[in-house]
């Protein structure tokens, strides 16, 4: 059993806590406490009611919401793209929502991947995403190239997490462009991206990152940094509901490439209902859009959007990382004593917005904690990841779940 010290303190925090008042505006698992933000978001009640306005809107204006509309449809995109821009430190005109997370990776290596002859390779690392992966290699076959010999890929080490020196020690010969994470998925492990992408263009090198795991969780200032490009989801700590419509930036240094990807909704907004059969792409990030935009599956994001404009990306990291170290100063009281590690870097300059431990029986510590009413994640073989969430979680859920899981493995141990 913890120490009643651990309950008293969790107590203390959230009578302090600031955006204690955004957990009301959240539907919360009933007799459930999750965890599990980094996978996906609860539902909000302002993009509940963002979505049921939009569906009365489809009901009483029918195709008149395409101008009509508030925010108009054939201008969501860049409604959403303003709001955004503050959480990745960019002009509204550098980003874009739209497309899926996959999608817009494939569009921005169609944009910007012009492999020559002596710069030809993509720089990676073992621990991305597999679909970040297989996107890589899908490009570099497009072009003729062997990915066995253009993709080069650093390896990660037994806590799933990668050495910054390996990466920029790779940043040299044939390689033209770099793509990793900003938090890698399984370790929690936050890049230094600034760094990283400095080093990059010393060396002739563009540069990107898979911002899914760490956009809502942690500030960006890609301008400030000089990112080439970045895309991401908003189905995790952003809260757009599940599927939720990607976001990509676009460093405007680029915005006289033509989009690799042509589609109408790309078009100039100002002759796209000319209906030629020349492709006049829009200036911006804006160009990169291909389809029509799927409405309903944006509309939560006014919702989610507006619940970050008014809580603050630094306030939300602050308190991101306070219920992290909470949540792992309890478990480090018992963690040795039973074989559970964590994996995730202690230094708050280093990790992401959630927490991952090692344990050779993880799954059933997934499913024993899922039947105590505690939702969290699992990486197969032997990892848990926790993500207490800072829109809607307390430092008394921290305690709540060490205790859970210090009772769980306490009890299996006897």
């Amino acid at each position: 059993m913890l120490s009643p010290h651990f309950l008293e303190k969790a107590k203390a925090l959230d009578a302090q806590d600031p955006l204690a008042r955004f957990r009301e505006r959240f539907y919360l698992p009933s007799n459930a406490i999750y965890f599990d933000g980094n996978s996906l978001g609860l539902l909000s009640k302002d993009s509940e009611t963002a979505v049921q306005k939009a569906l009365a809107e489809w009901r009483d204006l029918a195709v008149l919401g395409w101008t009509q509309a508030q925010p108009a449809w054939m201008r969501l995109a860049e409604t959403l793209s303003h709001k955004l821009a503050p959480l990745v430190g960019a002009e509204p005109d550098e980003v874009l929502v739209a497309n899926s997370t996959t999608v817009n990776l494939h569009q921005l290596l169609s944009t910007l991947y012009s492999p020559r002859a002596e710069r030809n390779q993509i720089l990676t690392d073992s621990l991305i995403f597999p679909s970040t992966a297989y996107a890589l290699k899908s490009h570099l076959a497009l072009h003729g190239l062997d990915p066995a010999e253009t993709l080069v890929v650093i390896e990660g080490d037994e806590n799933h997490t990668i050495e910054e020196g390996d990466i920029i020690a790779q940043m040299r010969g044939g390689v033209g462009m770099a793509l990793l994470s900003g938090v890698l998925y399984k370790s929690g492990q936050l890049l230094d991206m600034e760094r990283l992408t400095a080093i990059a263009h010393e060396r002739g090198i563009l540069i990107g990152f898979d911002c899914a795991h760490s956009i809502g969780s942690v500030p960006h200032q890609f301008d400030a940094w000089g990112v080439d490009f970045a895309f991401w989801c908003h189905y995790k700590h952003i809260n757009g509901g599940p599927g939720a419509v990607g976001g990509l930036y676009l460093n405007r240094k680029h915005f006289q490439r033509a989009p690799g990807l042509a589609g109408w909704f790309g078009s100039r907004p100002d002759r796209q209902f000319e209906m030629s059969l020349e492709f006049d792409h829009a200036v911006g990030a804006s160009g990169l859009q291909i389809g029509t935009p799927a409405i309903l599956s944006m509309a939560p994001l006014v919702g989610s959007l507006q619940i970050f404009e008014e809580a603050g990306i630094e306030n939300i990291r602050r308190k991101s990382l306070g219920l992290n170290n909470y949540f792992r100063k309890i478990t480090e009281t018992f963690a040795a004593a039973f074989g559970l590690r964590c994996i995730t870097p202690s230094e708050d300059n280093r990790r992401g917005g959630h927490v991952t431990y090692e344990h050779s029986r993880a799954a059933q510590i997934l499913e024993a904690l899922g039947r105590a009413g505690i939702v969290i994640d699992f990486r197969p073989p032997n990892l848990i990841r926790f993500a207490p969430t800072a829109l809607y979680n307390t430092f008394e859920e921290c305690y709540r779940v060490a205790n859970a899981l210090e009772t769980l493995l306490r009890s299996e141990a006897n």
